[in-house]
């Protein structure tokens, strides 16, 4: 991928950060499907473990950080969800993946779910802070990665997910706001959108942020914000 400050690699809507094999996926929203008032059989769980179990192969990480929003619904952790759960997390066991737990706003039921401990943010060895993106870290860093905002680009008409990269934007570190990983999750375009129409208090200079997609093997590396709405 083009240089974005650190070696990394944007795939399937995931985040692989090389240098300290992590990979990162924001915003599952396991239990979505259940929660729809949509009829048909969404196929979430199967979906969504046949993705993380091709990027596990592809990348073969250490450690898996799950950057909030790991659950959907704020009052309940179904019985289908909890089992949705286990399941990504004994594709990570298998491959011999450590799993990380970020809690996103979403997440008031996960403590209740999880067989283990749940943390607010996450420091990478290279000093990267993973946190969901709702609230402000507690902790400086040097790259800051989040989720909560589902960034997309529409290009065209169409609706790509994006990642959205900015250097030195967020007290003084870089910034990379994920996509949301689960695919029913609508992503929020960000074409005109400015600081004060992202949710995360992390993004204050949205004009600086550079939208990345993938397309096939490559990502595409698009002008900032500032400069690309003058632009589509």
């Amino acid at each position: 991928m083009p240089d974005l400050g650190v070696p990394a690699v944007l795939r399937d809507r995931g985040l692989y950060l090389p240098e300290v094999d992590a990979l990162v996926l924001a915003d599952l929203h396991v239990g979505r499907a259940e929660a729809s008032a949509v009829a048909l059989p969404l196929g979430e769980r199967a979906a969504l473990r046949e993705r993380l179990v091709g990027l596990l192969d592809a990348v073969d990480p250490a450690t898996v950080v799950f950057a909030g929003d790991v659950l959907h619904t704020f009052s309940e952790a179904t019985d289908r969800a909890r089992a949705s759960l286990a399941d990504l997390v004994d594709a990570c066991h298998d491959c011999g993946a450590r799993v990380i737990p970020v809690a996103g706003n979403h997440d008031t039921m996960l403590e209740a779910v999880w067989d283990g401990t749940v943390v607010d943010e996450h420091r990478l060895p290279d000093g990267t802070l993973v946190c969901h993106g709702h609230a402000e870290p507690e902790r400086k860093a040097p790259r800051y990665v989040v989720g909560h905002d589902h960034p997309a680009i529409e290009i065209e008409g169409q609706r790509h997910p994006c990642l959205l990269y900015g250097k030195e934007v967020y007290s003084s570190g870089d910034l990379f706001v994920l996509p949301a990983f689960s695919t029913l999750a609508a992503g929020a375009v960000v074409n005109g959108m400015r600081a004060s129409d992202f949710d995360s208090p992390l993004v204050r200079r949205a004009n600086a942020l550079r939208p990345v997609v993938e397309e096939g093997d490559e990502a595409l590396v698009f002008p900032p914000l500032g400069e690309l709405r003058r632009l589509l």
